[in-house]
């Protein structure tokens, strides 16, 4: 007897359906799997055999083939666990899945017999949806993150027993209707704040503008002056999520297995600060299955690379199609895929391997070391920065303050807000967000500058010998600074002021 059960999988950072057939007939006696498999899916037949004896179903010894489609499709996880047995009891007649309206079903078989969650359940329903299926399900454990996808009828089960005791009246069981209540999770509270942060007005003002266009933001200076606080508060003055972003970004960290307990929404920006011994494939993305890296997981937030220049070339350099692009292709030999990796940049780093240079007093690295050090990040990756700040040693008396004098986050944010709304009317239609997303079309379109201003961009250009890249990048976070005082046009102010943030690359590297 021939039976298919719906079910569905990750390829990439999307779901896709996959149908589960089962055949018993006569032969000799045996259990065989096809489908373009990884062995935890193989494996998946002595799980099943073993569930199916210990949820009480006696299986007469028959030969049975269990097919996976599209064969072309490699599939991998212990999701098929659980349709690959409802297809085998389907099979020898112990169910009815004919007298049940479609459905697709997900999830990992315990020995017992126990539905166990499984990674990635939010792209698995989104792709049962997309294919025309109105109901799933899923086990208990994972109902809170299937119910995020609206239009959809979610079932729980928490066993193997109790699934076919749903089938058997039906699809009548625990039901959940997605899209009945919201269901985005409650925004998390910030566990820090821009109101501890004493002295920095440099790097106070820059962080603020980084904000407001989504430009990259490089801060170098002296070991202990703030760099890293600064970073770690950034994600703090960003407007929060909206519901779309949230749901694409906590789809992303479902697929990783890295969404909170008892969350179904991730409910933040992100915030990734890897270590500076991360591989080139671990930022990028890879292995099999192929798994996003951290410039996925950091889409909608920031991606801070502390010690920047103590992180590997081929890391570093992996940055550059993505900074531009905004997104990363990873070509296999099953295909190409394309994962985001639309983030904020922000890298710090010390002046010099000791960490006090320009204290001449108390650093003791040559110049050659400290060109040897500082020649680790390469001019294209440099240029890739919009703006880059030097941070300078706390005095006694700022280090002093409890920091009630000090701006909170909140009131940077509003600000923030302000001209991101400003942006999103702008490039209403034009299919970007931000200034700093802006290509030579839009630059000429949005960023006129008057004849004082226009020649002052010239005076700076020859002046500084700037790239093509850099000159246009002045002219994005002068747009953007004009949008946090309100302003349509680009003045000379802020001008000078984005060009301000380009004088520390041409004094450490010439």
């Amino acid at each position: 007897m021939f039976t298919k059960v719906n079910s569905a999988g990750i390829r990439g950072i999307e779901g896709v359906l996959i149908g589960v057939e089962a055949d018993v007939g006569d032969g000799l006696p045996g259990f065989s799997m096809v489908g373009y498999l990884s062995s935890e899916v193989r494996e998946a037949q002595d799980r099943v055999k073993t569930a199916l004896k210990n949820s009480g179903f006696r299986l007469n010894a028959r030969k049975v083939t269990v097919n996976l489609s599209p064969a072309n499709i490699r599939k991998a996880g212990t999701a098929y666990d659980f349709p690959i047995a409802l297809a085998v009891l389907g099979a020898y007649g112990l169910t009815d899945l004919k007298s049940t309206e479609p459905f697709a079903a997900v999830g990992e078989l315990g020995l017992d017999g126990r539905i166990k969650p499984v990674s990635g359940i939010m792209a698995m329903v989104m792709a049962a949806r997309d294919a025309g299926l109105k109901q799933v399900m899923l086990p208990m454990e994972n109902v809170a993150e299937g119910r995020v996808v609206e239009h959809m009828r979610i079932i729980g089960v928490s066993s193997l027993k109790q699934a076919v005791e749903i089938l058997k009246n039906g699809g009548k069981g625990t039901e959940y209707q997605s899209g009945a209540e919201e269901q985005a999770a409650k925004t998390v509270e910030d566990e820090v704040d821009f109101r501890e942060i004493n002295g920095q007005s440099v790097l106070r003002r820059a962080a603020e503008i980084a904000a407001a266009g989504m430009h990259n933001l490089l801060m170098t200076g002296p070991a202990g002056t703030g760099k890293t606080m600064i970073a770690r508060r950034l994600p703090t003055i960003l407007p929060p999520l909206t519901r779309e972003e949230d749901i694409e970004i906590s789809r992303i960290y479902s697929i990783c297995g890295l969404l909170p307990h008892n969350r179904p929404l991730l409910g933040k920006r992100p915030f990734r600060s890897p270590h500076h011994t991360i591989t080139p494939q671990a930022l990028a993305g890879g292995g099999r299955p192929l798994k996003p890296g951290e410039l996925s997981l950091a889409s909608g937030g920031i991606l801070f690379l502390d010690e920047l220049t103590l992180f590997g070339r081929p890391a570093v350099e992996v940055l550059r199609q993505p900074l531009e692009e905004h997104k990363i292709i990873l070509n296999r030999m099953e295909g190409s895929y394309e994962l985001p990796a639309d983030f904020l940049l922000c890298g710090a780093f010390n002046s010099c391997p000791c960490g006090w240079y320009p204290d001449r007093t108390r650093c003791r690295c040559s110049p050659a070391q400290i060109e040897r050090y500082l020649s680790r990040l390469s001019k294209p990756i440099m240029e890739r920065f919009d703006l880059c700040v030097q941070a300078t040693p706390i005095s006694y008396e700022e280090l002093l303050k409890t920091g009630g004098e000090n701006e909170d986050s909140a009131s940077i944010r509003r600000r923030v807000q302000e001209a991101w709304e400003r942006q999103k009317r702008r490039f209403s239609g034009e299919g970007m967000s931000f200034n700093s997303r802006m290509g030579q079309r839009e630059i000429r379109r949005f960023c006129i500058l008057g004849p004082e201003e226009e020649a002052l961009l010239e005076q700076i250009y020859r002046k500084q010998q700037l790239s093509a890249r850099v000159c246009h990048k002045i002219l994005k976070v002068a747009r953007t600074i004009a949008d946090l005082e309100g302003k349509e046009k680009i003045s000379r102010s802020h001008l000078a002021e984005a060009a301000g943030y380009r004088v520390l690359e041409e004094k450490i590297w010439g």
